[in-house]
Formats: C-alpha cells, sequence, structure tokens
C-alpha cells in the first residue's frame, strides 16, 4: 500500500463547471497529467466536445478546457491506495480537496460533473454536505467513467452522456468566442 498524492486543480477564474474524478490512477501519476492512461476516454470525449484534437500536447488540452470555463480536479488529495482501482482505496486514509477554498476563488460553478460513480459517492458524501450555501446546493451529476475499467458503456454512448452535461456551458462558450470574435473584427475595421 502506498500513499497516493494528487494534482492540483486547472481552472481559470472564469469556470463554470467543474469535473471531478476521485484519484489520479498509476500511469496518470506517472505522466502527471490528468487521465494519461491511453484507454481512458476521457480526453478523447472532451476534444470531441471542444473541438481540439485529443493527441494535442496536454499544456493544450488543458488551455483548452480552460478557455471553455471547464475546470478539472479530484475529490480527493490524497489516500492509500495500491495499484490504481479505485475500489483499492484504503477508506480510512482519504483527505478530500480543499473545495471551500476553491469554489470561493471560482465563484462562477455552477455545476459539478463527477467521472464515476467513486467521484459521485466520495463528492456527495465527504464534501457537499460541509460546504456552505450556496455551494450545497450546486448540481452536481454522476457521469459514466471514462475510465477503461467502465466496459459496461462504449465509448459513443459516454460521449452522448457528457455532451448532454455540458451542452449548456459549451453553448455559452461559444457565444462569448464569436462575440470577442466580432468585437476584435469590429476593432480592426475602425482601425
Amino acid at each position: 500500500m502506498t500513499t497516493t498524492a494528487g494534482f492540483p486543480a486547472i481552472a481559470s477564474t472564469n469556470a463554470r463547471v467543474l469535473i471531478l474524478g476521485s484519484m489520479p490512477g498509476v500511469r496518470s501519476l506517472e505522466a502527471r497529467q490528468y487521465y494519461a492512461h491511453p484507454h481512458n476516454a476521457f480526453w478523447r470525449i472532451l476534444g470531441e466536445l471542444c473541438g481540439f484534437p485529443p493527441a494535442a500536447s496536454y499544456r493544450e488540452r488543458t488551455r483548452q478546457l480552460r478557455a471553455r470555463g471547464i475546470a478539472l480536479w479530484d475529490v480527493l488529495l490524497s489516500c492509500e491506495r495500491s495499484g490504481s482501482l479505485d475500489s483499492s482505496i484504503v477508506r480510512a486514509s482519504m483527505r478530500t480537496n480543499d473545495f471551500a477554498g476553491f469554489l470561493a476563488r471560482h465563484r462562477g460553478i455552477g455545476l459539478v460533473l463527477c467521472n464515476g460513480g467513486t467521484a459521485f459517492e466520495l463528492f456527495s458524501v465527504r464534501v457537499r454536505p460541509a460546504l456552505p450555501p450556496p455551494w450545497n446546493e450546486v448540481p452536481c451529476l454522476r457521469m459514466p467513467s471514462t475510465s477503461p475499467a467502465n466496459a459496461g458503456l462504449r465509448v459513443p454512448q459516454k460521449l452522448a452522456a457528457w455532451q448532454k452535461a455540458l451542452a449548456p456551458v459549451l453553448v455559452a462558450s461559444r457565444v462569448a468566442e464569436a462575440r470577442r470574435a466580432g468585437v476584435r473584427h469590429q476593432r480592426e475595421r475602425i482601425t
């Protein structure tokens, strides 16, 4: 059993949705990147929805998420676990991240999407009850895990569920981008 520590959040000040995992797996920890396992569909799905190639550099993928108001983090700050499976996490060793502090710094968060059942359970039981209003009332959805361990759903089914949940955020992001492009175009015509 080894003690595993997670990564800092990836978020911009304009974040509107927070995607939560439980704890990075072994491949992610080795690469120091969220969802680094080559068979995890996270980047394939988010790339499809946000319009970036899943093979783009990690820096570019995370930039694209931040630009669209999507924050990425894990429920757990640290835990003891052997391997990568959530079922191997020693419950007594779990320490959660500072969500009250994070949400105070990212006041635009209006939706939490949990990547799988463990993240949803941990957030619902260990985090949400301790959050002050209005954060304890922010909608929280259990999403199909993008992990290869979730073999019950195929990637197109996972993609459809994630698309439905993220649609309002992505539409708002596209509208904001169009407005910024229009303002730039107007400035160019004036000068």
